[in-house]
């Protein structure tokens, strides 16, 4: 398998990481093919042609398995999927009822269990895959996450699941990575947090070299659940 054989599905493929993973990886010569919630957002991607847009809304789990199925037809492997789609939300136990819990866990852990559910099973199938998750520091250090607990606690789930697929995948050429970024260095970040110094923080472009190398053929030895990417921040 060469590299510019490879096929990459990517999530959120329009936001501000996702707009640099993307950059990073067709300059890099895979094929994508990138989900999008509306139509309208087509429009957020310059034409190429190795770049497949599909409409998707990722909190179904029947349309997300269709996608996945139709996917894996047109294009016969999946080799590698980004799962960049999630959400952020303040409060710490006191402000956090239910409905704020459900709605991160939607966000941030159900978007990736509905991809991830039919393409491990084709990736253990064809013997080869890697699935990146985009974690979040608050899940793992709990000075950060008790301001952020329904935030921290769909993130955190993003881990033991990640745990629990390579233990299955033990043996086999498959493994989910989550990649853990500190700060991105974003327009809203920079606006909302005015008084820290962003050059502290990761920027998009650095996390999405982090992310393609992980899927490159130069990491074909590597298996790690997290990869901390915390830069100065």
């Amino acid at each position: 398998m060469t590299l510019d054989a490879k096929n990459i599905i990517v999530t959120g493929g329009s936001g501000n990481l996702g707009s640099a993973v993307t950059a990073k990886l067709l300059a890099k010569g895979y094929q994508l093919i990138a989900t999008v919630p509306a139509e309208a957002m087509r429009r957020d991607f310059l034409p190429h042609p190795k770049l497949d847009i599909r409409v998707v809304d990722l909190s179904d789990e029947e349309q997300s398995g269709l996608f996945v199925k139709n996917a894996i037809d047109q294009y016969i492997r999946i080799d590698a999927a980004m799962l960049l789609v999630g959400g952020f939300a303040m409060g710490n136990l006191a402000a956090t009822g239910g409905r704020e819990i459900r709605k991160q866990i939607a966000l941030n852990f159900e978007t990736a269990y509905y991809l991830t559910k039919p393409l491990f099973a084709h990736m253990m199938a064809q013997g080869y895959g890697r699935i990146l998750f985009i974690g979040a520091r608050p899940a793992l250090v709990p000075a950060q996450g008790k301001d952020l607990i329904a935030y921290g606690l769909s993130k955190s789930l993003l881990f033991k699941f990640a745990e629990f697929l390579n233990e299955e995948a033990k043996g086999k050429n498959v493994s989910v990575s989550v990649v853990v970024p500190s700060t991105l260095d974003t327009p809203l970040n920079r606006k909302s947090m005015p008084d820290v110094n962003p050059d502290d923080w990761v920027k998009p472009e650095a996390l999405a070299d982090i992310l393609e190398f992980i899927v490159s053929d130069s990491a074909l030895a590597i298996r790690e659940t997290i990869f901390k990417v915390y830069g100065n921040a």
